[in-house]
């Protein structure tokens, strides 16, 4: 069978033209997909197991340079299987270890795909995810001001948007990527497609705001400023750099604009002072969100296997709401040693090829962008589930695989045809 050289640097031993459209459309499926969670399994389990089928039976190969992740994901999911031995009559329990089980492998399957024909495929994945993103944020704004019958009572809970997602703080946390990509064609491209960005931007603002997450609120400030900050150090010349810069600050003015008029609406006013605040109830005192990261943290230190998934509730109020304690609170040292050693060796890397040269640069710097906050979200909320953070975390690792190959054989790289991002 014939060669072709791809953009992710690997050959691909897949020609057809038909086969390429395929592998293709089921990543735009894929992202587009990760929008709809509010049932299990979900619209997103489904496709990926498809696509994933699919996808080996047309050549995806897993290959060496993956076994790091592929062990430290392993390790992470024998730790917690070995904590739910006790507890898996649970169905909560086993189900919780199934999707921890199939969440590793859809970060291995992402990161197989994304390092090969690269530049178009992550170029699907935006496209899906965006789509995604619209659908999930016009399902939120017409269930907060009940737009739709009965929306209301789907579409959000306690009076914050949640539209497609099952808990407001997820529906603001998926946003952000979309967000990043829709705020790159603003500040980059023509005038016609920067256009219909803006008013894209403005549909998933406007979500992110009613979903009233305090998390995605700052989320989306911080990892916003560090993209764009990411995107004038990388670009090519200085007229690019000025109008990210002018651009950048126009749509800051425009952004405070916009949300000053929300806050005139009396109910979005009071829901906005009440998120704000910084002295919730369940954030304070000694078994308050920050006590109980203190005291579980004492307590992980005595329990090497750990008390198991979904237990933490029965020695605390709440749940950890920290994925770092969690990880050792459900799967022992194993659990919580490997799970921050994947996690921030993904950082550590991530930082190292921010100004490799690359076709997909624009799209790996708002991925990791992304991918950053919700890292940092992980001090402050269980991330363990969240869809689009084990995506975010197999792209990173595929880009990373994909750029050491260009980098190796740039001229056979430079060969490949993509779609224009």
């Amino acid at each position: 069978m014939a060669y072709a050289a791809t953009a992710g640097g690997y050959p691909s031993s897949v020609t057809a033209p038909g086969i390429l459209a395929l592998q293709r459309a089921l990543v735009w499926l894929a992202g587009a997909s990760a929008a709809i969670v509010f049932i299990e399994p979900s619209p997103y389990e489904l496709v990926t197991l498809v696509a994933a089928v699919l996808f080996f039976a047309t050549g995806l190969r897993l290959r060496l340079v993956f076994m790091p992740l592929l062990l430290l994901l392993v390790l992470i999911n024998i730790g917690y299987t070995i904590g739910a031995i006790p507890l898996l009559d649970q169905s909560n329990v086993a189900s919780w270890i199934a999707t921890s089980w199939y969440m590793a492998a859809t970060v291995i399957f992402f990161a197989m795909v994304v390092s090969e024909d690269t530049t178009a495929r992550l170029d699907m994945l935006r496209r899906g995810l965006t789509v995604g993103a619209m659908i999930a944020s016009l399902a939120a704004i017409a269930g907060y001001f009940n737009l739709v019958p009965g929306g209301h009572d789907l579409l959000t809970l306690y009076d914050r948007g949640r539209g497609t997602f099952k808990d407001p703080n997820v529906l603001g946390a998926f946003l952000i990527l979309p967000s990043l990509f829709v705020l790159q064609s603003v500040v980059s491209d023509r005038f016609g497609k920067a256009l219909r960005s803006t008013i894209a931007l403005g549909v998933m603002g406007l979500a992110i705001l009613l979903a009233f997450s305090r998390a995605a609120w700052g989320g989306l400030l911080l990892t916003s400023a560090f993209m764009l900050a990411l995107m004038v150090m990388t670009s090519r010349s200085s007229a690019e750099r000025s109008r990210i810069i002018m651009i950048a600050v126009v749509a800051v003015v425009a952004a405070a604009a916009l949300v000053a008029v929300l806050l005139s609406f009396d109910s979005i006013a009071e829901m906005f002072n009440q998120r704000a605040s910084f002295d919730q109830s369940y954030d304070e005192g000694r078994f308050g969100r920050f006590g109980r990261h203190i005291l579980g943290a004492a307590m992980a230190l005595d329990l090497p296997f750990g008390i198991g998934p979904l237990q933490f509730h029965h020695y605390f109020p709440e749940d950890t709401h920290n994925s770092y304690l969690n990880a050792f609170m459900s799967g022992g040292w194993m659990s919580g040693v490997c799970y921050p050693a994947l996690v921030f060796t993904t950082v550590i890397l991530g930082f190292r090829n921010i100004f490799v040269r690359v076709p997909w640069q624009r799209a790996y710097l708002a991925i990791f962008s992304a991918f950053l906050g919700t890292v940092g979200e992980n001090f402050v909320i269980d991330t363990d589930h969240w869809r689009h953070f084990w995506m975010m975390l197999g792209a990173m690792w595929g880009m990373f695989v994909a750029a050491q190959r260009y980098q190796a054989v740039p001229d056979q790289a430079l060969t490949a045809t993509a779609p224009a991002s």
